[in-house]
């Protein structure tokens, strides 16, 4: 077992994630590595796979989601994710009962019975069939047309659980809307695929289980069980087990007192680089509550505090926040860093937002202060 320093954590998981050294070809190919990626922020959740590219830019995302190579739904837990389209069915198989009990408490309290949601799943199906694309505030007028009340969070849900039941997820966008289609359209189910999944629900749920936690530690590690918890929303018992089964097949790794597993064929590690402009619920930030980015003295915004903003990462050192406001052809981006950090990481925190300009296809219009 090795001895390494909370910085070399921070610097293999950058590695892990292709955050350092050579991008990955596709951003399907970032899905697949991280298994899922937080999406409620869609813009920001495709700059995350842009940044983990060879030279992607926002349009060539836009057109691999369009046309179904990763999608964008419920799973893991009670927010947006995107994922590749051959793992959503497996995924969800994991994840999807313990997301339904989580949500429990709001369905009891939107009044939405276990009847009021069929008769929803089945007049969204309805709807959805034929590969026609609806958005929600469109299958809401249909599902009032129908007597299935929607008021406050109760579309919202009706709709989540129509995904967790593996029935819907998103289809191509509409222009800035999103829309639902069927999954079994969107992803038809091959021979090859049919026969695989019917393998995989004769195993037994600590394979699923497993493979989940294994994909978990290829695209997340050095990470440790109570990251993958928070990750899969499975339990901490869960997490054990699910580790005990693949744990001959990682590497372990202690850092201030905790454990941490990743791939033992990880790719090399390499200096740091230069500043990172991280999404808000990146990966990379979002997925370690125990040893994650340590802020910087004077660092713009409180620490503890949800920043709802983008991270600066300079020196595995989180430095700063970033906003952008996107107004026609021009992109205003407002870049605050700590005191300590304006005058020498400037021209670094500059070409990085320039990428992200690139990446967008705008011109930039930027502000950087303290």
């Amino acid at each position: 077992m090795t001895q390494i320093t909370r910085q070399d954590v921070l610097l293999r998981r950058l590695a892990t994630q292709r955050l350092q050294g050579v991008g990955l070809p596709t951003a399907a190919d970032v899905v697949r590595l991280l298994g899922c990626v937080q999406s409620q922020e869609y813009a920001h959740a495709l700059w995350s796979l842009g940044m983990r590219t060879s030279g992607l830019k926002a349009t060539d995302a836009q057109a691999e989601f369009d046309r179904g190579d990763f999608l964008r739904t419920h799973i893991l837990r009670p927010t947006w994710h995107l994922v590749a389209a051959e793992d959503i069915r497996w995924i969800l198989e994991v994840t999807a009962p313990r997301v339904q009990k989580l949500n429990q408490t709001i369905y009891r309290r939107e009044g939405l019975d276990p009847n009021i949601l069929d008769r929803g799943l089945a007049l969204i199906v309805q709807e959805l069939q034929g590969g026609r694309y609806r958005t929600r505030a469109e299958l809401g007028e249909v599902l009032a047309e129908r007597g299935v009340a929607t008021e406050r969070l109760g579309l919202a849900y009706i709709v989540m659980n129509a995904e967790l039941e593996g029935v819907i997820c998103s289809g191509p966008m509409r222009g800035a809307q999103h829309t639902y289609a069927l999954l079994d359209e969107r992803v038809p189910r091959s021979t090859a695929s049919a026969n695989a999944l019917r393998a995989s629900a004769n195993r037994a749920p600590r394979h699923g289980e497993g493979e989940l936690a294994r994909r978990f530690f290829l695209g997340h590690g050095p990470a440790s069980i109570q990251d993958l918890a928070r990750w899969s929303s499975l339990t901490i018992g869960q997490c054990r087990d699910a580790l005990e089964a693949i744990r001959d097949r990682l590497d372990r790794v202690i850092v201030e007192g905790v454990e941490l597993w990743f791939d033992p064929n990880a790719p090399q590690v390499g200096p740091s680089p230069d500043a990172l402009l991280l999404p808000l619920y990146d990966e990379v930030t979002l997925s370690y509550p125990l040893i994650n980015f340590p802020q910087v003295n004077g660092h713009p915004h409180p620490l503890g505090e949800d920043l709802f903003v983008g991270s600066v990462i300079i020196a595995e050192t989180n430095v700063g926040t970033w906003r952008r406001t996107v107004q026609g052809r021009k992109m205003i981006m407002e870049i605050a860093l700590a005191p300590s950090v304006v005058a020498r990481s400037r021209a670094q925190v500059e070409a990085a937002a320039n990428k992200l300009a690139t990446f967008v296809g705008k011109e930039l219009v930027l502000t950087i202060g303290s």
